[in-house]
């Protein structure tokens, strides 16, 4: 390997070679001019994170990482293909001068060498069988951090190697033996790359607590610091203030006894509560980029010659996200400063309340850290080393996941640090999480009586439907086989309604009789039927009846259904050997009929159209009379089909009756409403119930007889096709 580090500049730009730079990228190690930060900015802080060197706020230990990264050499890592003379020319380009456009120039160059990683040093050593690159690439880190040669730990981890390794043999991660070798800057190095501040050694210590151990304050105090980075952040660019973490206090949170919580300030906090612990995690990572986008933006407006050129308005897009958390991020630069500042106080109130809830629910357990106190890359890092781009996610601080509330021991047995009592809960959040579980509580009662109703309602419709679909059968039953017995039952089930036919309606006795002189084979005997359940094959012949009608109750045979050799008749022929109706044609003429229904079906739909309900009724008897021409006025050997046309002369007639009787109820009705708005007491008082009851029946008995005519024609059309 070739490489000319002596004639490398430390004080230039590592991108364009500009002299005098004034911003620095921390996890890239180099210095950058205005124009390359520029572009580094547009790619996002998963990509690179710049900091103004003159305006920027520095931890002394950061700044001298940077310091002694860049000058042990860092761009070398990032250019290596372009500084070796043994590699391939197709694989180098000329590097850009400071007098180069900034595009396309520059800003190609700059992704291809950080973006792409197009001129890093690919690893070429040969893999041990039954390990893998990660493993060996790590194992190099864990012994490369005990010393202060940076730029080879650098150059491993953008190779692949995982700053949380944990090593099987030494029992300890890259951390905890650079704490335990002293080297701060080693240590700067796998916090920004997104080493796990919590991890734990073979004998269950943290790395602060083995820096505590070795009494090392320094380190001790900037591992404490990295714990808390995220909240620190957040308050600083709240409050302008940072907790003192060496006096116990962890969390500063705004005074907010003098302000006045509106409903609506409530509500959302409510929400915000309701969050779970992994998206409240990736709330708080997007706040921090945010953060940090506006602080620079703030510098940037202040130090740049042209503003507008290289301003960054949201955060870039990240790929390795989704595109809806993508674009909730970029939303978040619409908020406006107080809008911005009272999010954070409600993230900030919200931390500290979910921290609190974890130290009241301590599980058995090694010792660890409070819940946000989380390393500031770790998370990160994880994501990184899935894309196999240890610099091409997000590097920034992760507040507790779910696992890392359980892990949490009790307070007497943490670390002295967490050893400080925290901040209790107060009596009004208490009180209000009291009242709020008792509403719950109320509701749910409440519910649960809902429930038990609705049960019991569907219990009862049940039990009438069933007792409904048994009255239907039996009815279907008596017309289909004009079994006495079967109705008598029916009539028993249905007597109310034969006492108003009896009673209310004497002008249609013509059409259905409510009794008939029944003619036995051993004498005559009268028996007294419901209206509804009348069978006409039984009723004598009535010289008042149309010719169609006359013929339909002379069809019944002496000797039944049966020849006189006993054979049953053919079905698809008459008694005298005509044949009957083609199908096509009784399925024409049945569709006329079953259309007529329904649009007495629409005009019993809105009373306002009574008057035409006969009309109605009188088009489905001619569309009935039409059907039934189609059939020979003489015998027919199927019982079952000369019932049906019996059953269709039969409800055509008394649909005719029951829509008249419907419509004089209405009438009446309508008229006992109008003497009783006009101040009048109408004849018969208290019958308005008795009328609306009246109607009531009037309506079932017309669908009753629409359902007869509708199986009734079905039979026809079933026996055609069987034929």
């Amino acid at each position: 390997m070739s490489r000319a580090k002596s004639r490398i500049q430390t004080d230039v730009c590592g991108d364009c070679g500009s002299t005098d730079p004034s911003w620095a990228s921390i996890n890239r190690g180099i210095l950058l001019c205005a124009d390359c930060c520029s572009v580094h900015r547009s790619l996002g802080r998963h990509i690179s994170q710049v900091k103004s060197l003159r305006q920027g706020s520095w931890q002394a230990s950061v700044l001298s990482f940077v310091n002694q990264l860049n000058a042990h050499g860092a761009n070398s890592v990032w250019e290596h293909l372009l500084l070796d003379s043994l590699a391939p020319k197709n694989l180098k380009r000329s590097k850009p001068s400071p007098k180069d456009a900034v595009h396309p120039t520059k800003a190609d160059f700059i992704r291809a060498k950080h973006v792409q990683l197009a001129y890093v040093l690919k690893p070429n050593f040969q893999v041990e069988e039954g390990s893998s690159l990660e493993v060996e690439l790590s194992k190099q880190l864990h012994a490369s951090v005990r010393a202060s040669n940076l730029e080879t730990s650098l150059r491993l981890l953008v190779q692949g190697a995982d700053p949380s390794f944990y090593h099987e043999d030494k029992g300890s991660t890259p951390l905890h033996v650079a704490v335990k070798s002293g080297q701060l800057s080693q240590i700067e190095l796998l916090l920004v790359y997104g080493a796990d501040v919590n991890a734990l050694d073979a004998q269950n210590r943290t790395p602060y607590e083995l820096a505590r151990h070795a009494k090392q304050p320094v380190i001790a105090d900037r591992l404490l610091e990295a714990m808390y980075e995220v909240t620190d952040r957040l308050t600083l660019f709240l409050t302008g203030k940072k907790p003192n973490h060496a006096a116990g206090q962890h969390l500063l949170l705004p005074d907010q006894s003098k302000k006045e919580m509106s409903e609506q300030l409530k509500i959302a906090r409510g929400k915000l509560q309701l969050v779970p612990n992994r998206m409240f995690e990736e709330l708080v990572m997007d706040l921090y980029d945010e953060v940090d986008r506006r602080e620079t933006e703030a510098i940037w407006a202040t130090s740049a010659l042209n503003p507008e050129t290289g301003a960054v308005p949201f955060l870039p897009t990240n790929p390795h996200l989704s595109a809806t958390r993508n674009q909730g991020r970029q939303k978040l630069a619409r908020f406006s400063q107080p809008e911005f500042a009272g999010l954070l106080m409600d993230v900030l109130l919200d931390a500290h309340r979910r921290q609190n809830m974890a130290n009241l629910r301590p599980i058995d357990g090694p010792p660890v850290p409070s819940g946000l106190a989380i390393s500031g890359l770790k998370m990160a890092d994880a994501a990184a080393r899935e894309s196999n781009l240890s610099d091409d996610e997000p590097l920034y601080d992760a507040v507790a996941s779910d696992d890392d509330y359980a892990a949490l021991a009790p307070v007497a047995q943490q670390a002295p640090v967490n050893k400080s009592s925290p901040v209790a809960i107060s009596n009004v959040e208490v009180v209000t999480l009291r009242q709020r579980i008792q509403d719950q509580e109320l509701t749910i009662n409440e519910l649960r009586a809902v429930i038990q109703k609705l049960a019991s309602e569907n219990s009862q419709l049940k039990s009438h439907i069933d007792t409904k679909e048994h009255e239907v059968q039996l009815r279907i039953d008596t017309y289909l086989n004009g079994s006495e017995t079967a109705g008598t039952v029916v009539s028993n089930s249905n007597q109310h309604h034969s006492q108003h036919h009896q009673s209310d309606a004497p002008q249609s006795a013509t059409a259905s009789p409510p009794s008939t002189a029944v003619a036995g084979a051993g004498g005559n005997y009268t028996k007294c039927r419901p209206v509804s359940m009348y069978e006409t094959r039984q009723a004598p012949r009535d010289e008042s009846r149309p010719p169609i009608t006359q013929s339909l109750y002379s069809m019944t045979p002496a000797n039944g259904e049966r020849n006189e050799n006993g054979q049953n008749m053919p079905l698809t022929t008459t008694a005298s050997g005509q044949p009957l109706p083609s199908f096509d044609e009784v399925q024409r003429r049945t569709d006329v009929v079953v259309r007529r229904i329904k649009e007495l079906f629409a005009a019993m739909k809105d009373p306002s159209q009574r008057e035409a309900f006969v009309p109605c009724a009188e088009r489905i008897r001619l569309a009935v009379v039409e059907l039934m021409n189609l059939f020979p006025g003489t015998l027919i050997a199927s019982e079952s089909l000369r019932g049906a046309l019996q059953q269709l002369n039969y409800n055509a007639n008394l649909i005719q009756a029951e829509c008249a009787r419907l419509q004089q109820s209405l009438a009446l009705e309508l008229h006992s409403t109008a003497t009783g708005t006009n101040g009048m007491a109408p004849k018969n008082a208290g019958s308005g119930a008795i009328v609306s009851e009246g109607i009531e029946q009037n309506m079932e008995q017309v669908r009753g007889c629409a359902y007869e005519l509708a199986m009734s024609t079905k039979i026809l059309i079933t026996h055609l096709q069987q034929s």
